[in-house]
């Protein structure tokens, strides 16, 4: 059966998460301190982890940046009442999968849930390239011309889209969907925000803006 891992300190939140989820059919655990939440997520058996932010010991912040670090590649989702562009942003770019703003519907989490469960169990070839940038989707490396460069794993995740579909144009709809996985505010800038990283990461000539459309990756 699918484990859940809830990290939550307040009891009235993770019991609501707990009975929604133990009555779709997964099984759930439930930490309440950061550091607490670090070491079961590790385990082998958890298959996605809902984080929330404020947290005793380390806040979940860094609880998914050291989660990251040690190579865990578990689908976490972020559970908060901070849920400013920033704070979304910090927290996709520390590896999240995806951000849930407090208060939220079960039936929204749920839906993000089986989403980020399905890409998960989907197999990624183990490399994609075009013209001088690669990707290494197993390794989580990225070269220009043969030299290495950190990408963070959003901006991956981005090269990734972009490298899959050269010559077409992506609208930020688009890429918002299937790398944030969010419905962002349509003022949200985020997409542009991260362009405008990998750009300066892998060459601004790569990626065209296509003006009313989206990007195009040349």
């Amino acid at each position: 059966m699918t484990l859940i891992l809830i990290v939550e300190d307040e009891p009235r939140i993770a019991s609501f998460v707990k009975r929604g989820l133990n009555a779709a059919g997964y099984a759930t655990a439930i930490v309440e301190d950061g550091a607490e939440a670090l070491a079961r997520a590790l385990e082998d058996d958890v298959s996605l982890v809902l984080l929330d932010v404020g947290l005793p010991t380390i806040d979940g912040f860094e609880v998914l940046r050291r989660l990251r670090a040690h190579g865990s590649t578990v689908p976490v989702i972020m559970l908060t009442a901070r849920s400013s562009t920033r704070d979304t942003v910090d927290g996709l770019d520390a590896g999240a999968n995806d951000y849930v703003p407090k208060p939220f519907t079960f039936d929204e989490l749920l839906a993000r849930i089986r989403s980020r469960l399905r890409e998960h169990a989907q197999p990624a070839g183990t490399a994609v390239s075009h013209g001088d940038v690669t990707l290494d989707i197993l390794g989580r490396r990225a070269t220009v011309a043969g030299r290495e460069v950190e990408l963070s794993a959003r901006e991956f995740a981005l090269a990734e889209q972009f490298l899959r579909s050269p010559g077409r144009v992506l609208s930020r709809e688009q890429l918002l969907s299937r790398v944030w996985g969010l419905d962002f505010d349509p003022g949200s800038n985020v997409v542009d925000v991260y362009v405008r990283y990998l750009r300066g990461k892998l060459g601004s000539h790569h990626i065209v803006t296509v003006r009313g459309a989206g990007y195009r990756w040349e």
